[in-house]
Protein backbone atom coordinates (compact mmCIF):
# COMPACT_ATOMS: atom_id res chain seq x y z
CA UNK A 1 0.00 0.00 0.00
CA UNK A 2 1.34 3.73 -1.09
CA UNK A 3 0.05 6.71 -0.07
CA UNK A 4 -1.91 8.58 -2.88
CA UNK A 5 -2.99 12.03 -2.10
CA UNK A 6 -3.06 14.07 0.98
CA UNK A 7 -5.48 17.25 1.18
CA UNK A 8 -4.61 20.88 2.92
CA UNK A 9 -7.17 23.43 3.32
CA UNK A 10 -6.79 26.83 0.99
CA UNK A 11 -9.33 29.46 1.04
CA UNK A 12 -7.45 31.43 -1.61
CA UNK A 13 -5.97 28.95 -4.62
CA UNK A 14 -3.98 31.93 -6.38
CA UNK A 15 -2.25 32.74 -3.09
CA UNK A 16 -1.90 28.86 -2.15
CA UNK A 17 -0.67 27.97 -5.46
CA UNK A 18 2.08 31.13 -5.40
CA UNK A 19 3.59 29.73 -1.72
CA UNK A 20 3.30 26.17 -2.36
CA UNK A 21 5.31 26.82 -5.96
CA UNK A 22 7.84 28.28 -4.19
CA UNK A 23 7.72 26.14 -1.29
CA UNK A 24 7.79 22.83 -3.31
CA UNK A 25 10.26 24.41 -6.61
CA UNK A 26 7.36 23.02 -8.67
CA UNK A 27 4.46 24.69 -10.20
CA UNK A 28 0.64 22.74 -9.63
CA UNK A 29 0.14 19.96 -11.88
CA UNK A 30 -3.48 20.77 -12.24
CA UNK A 31 -6.56 23.26 -11.16
CA UNK A 32 -10.06 22.38 -10.93
CA UNK A 33 -12.20 26.01 -10.33
CA UNK A 34 -14.84 24.91 -9.80
CA UNK A 35 -15.25 23.31 -6.99
CA UNK A 36 -11.70 24.85 -5.82
CA UNK A 37 -9.31 22.20 -6.23
CA UNK A 38 -5.49 22.61 -6.60
CA UNK A 39 -3.01 19.89 -7.61
CA UNK A 40 0.72 19.68 -6.77
CA UNK A 41 2.89 16.22 -7.24
CA UNK A 42 5.38 15.24 -4.28
CA UNK A 43 7.19 12.21 -6.20
CA UNK A 44 4.11 10.79 -7.06
CA UNK A 45 1.93 11.59 -4.07
CA UNK A 46 -0.77 14.10 -5.10
CA UNK A 47 -1.05 17.13 -2.78
CA UNK A 48 -4.82 18.46 -3.20
CA UNK A 49 -5.50 21.93 -1.63
CA UNK A 50 -8.66 22.00 -1.20
CA UNK A 51 -11.32 24.96 0.16
CA UNK A 52 -13.45 22.41 1.84
CA UNK A 53 -10.80 20.28 2.90
CA UNK A 54 -9.79 20.52 6.76
CA UNK A 55 -6.55 21.51 8.17
CA UNK A 56 -4.14 18.93 8.39
CA UNK A 57 0.00 18.88 9.68
CA UNK A 58 2.14 18.05 6.62
CA UNK A 59 5.51 17.39 6.94
CA UNK A 60 7.72 17.58 4.12
CA UNK A 61 11.13 16.27 3.35
CA UNK A 62 13.58 19.17 1.97
CA UNK A 63 16.95 19.04 1.65
CA UNK A 64 18.29 21.82 3.84
CA UNK A 65 15.82 23.03 6.34
CA UNK A 66 17.63 26.56 6.80
CA UNK A 67 17.80 26.88 2.90
CA UNK A 68 13.96 26.18 2.71
CA UNK A 69 12.99 28.56 5.35
CA UNK A 70 15.38 31.21 4.08
CA UNK A 71 13.83 30.99 0.53
CA UNK A 72 10.32 31.21 2.18
CA UNK A 73 10.99 34.53 3.77
CA UNK A 74 8.78 36.64 3.70
CA UNK A 75 5.54 34.73 2.61
CA UNK A 76 5.61 32.15 5.47
CA UNK A 77 5.62 32.73 9.26
CA UNK A 78 8.24 30.71 11.65
CA UNK A 79 6.13 28.62 13.90
CA UNK A 80 9.37 26.80 14.85
CA UNK A 81 13.08 27.80 13.35
CA UNK A 82 15.54 24.82 12.50
CA UNK A 83 16.31 21.90 15.31
CA UNK A 84 17.88 18.80 15.57
CA UNK A 85 15.29 16.77 17.07
CA UNK A 86 16.68 13.53 16.58
CA UNK A 87 20.05 11.59 15.66
CA UNK A 88 19.19 8.03 14.07
CA UNK A 89 21.39 5.67 15.07
CA UNK A 90 19.88 2.99 12.62
CA UNK A 91 17.57 3.13 9.48
CA UNK A 92 14.08 2.57 11.51
CA UNK A 93 13.17 5.90 10.89
CA UNK A 94 15.71 7.78 8.74
CA UNK A 95 19.09 7.19 7.59
CA UNK A 96 21.81 6.04 10.40
CA UNK A 97 24.12 8.34 10.92
CA UNK A 98 21.94 11.42 10.13
CA UNK A 99 20.72 14.41 12.73
CA UNK A 100 17.17 14.96 11.78
CA UNK A 101 16.21 18.44 11.78
CA UNK A 102 12.90 19.59 11.84
CA UNK A 103 11.18 23.89 11.48
CA UNK A 104 7.48 24.80 11.41
CA UNK A 105 6.21 27.35 9.29
CA UNK A 106 2.28 28.36 8.96
CA UNK A 107 1.56 28.97 4.99
CA UNK A 108 -1.04 31.53 3.58
CA UNK A 109 -3.77 30.03 4.67
CA UNK A 110 -2.85 29.43 7.86
CA UNK A 111 -2.27 25.65 7.85
CA UNK A 112 1.16 24.21 9.77
CA UNK A 113 3.65 22.88 7.97
CA UNK A 114 6.62 20.90 9.06
CA UNK A 115 9.90 20.53 6.56
CA UNK A 116 12.21 17.81 7.69
CA UNK A 117 16.15 17.12 6.50
CA UNK A 118 18.21 14.22 7.24
CA UNK A 119 21.54 15.84 7.22
CA UNK A 120 25.17 14.59 8.42
CA UNK A 121 26.43 16.07 11.49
Amino acid sequence: MRLLQVAQHADDLDRAADFYTVLLDAPPVARFDPPGLLFFDLDGTRLLLDRAAPSSLLYLRVDNVHEAIERLSGIAEIVSPPAVIFVHEDDTLGPAGHEEWQAFIRDTEGNTVGLVAWQRP
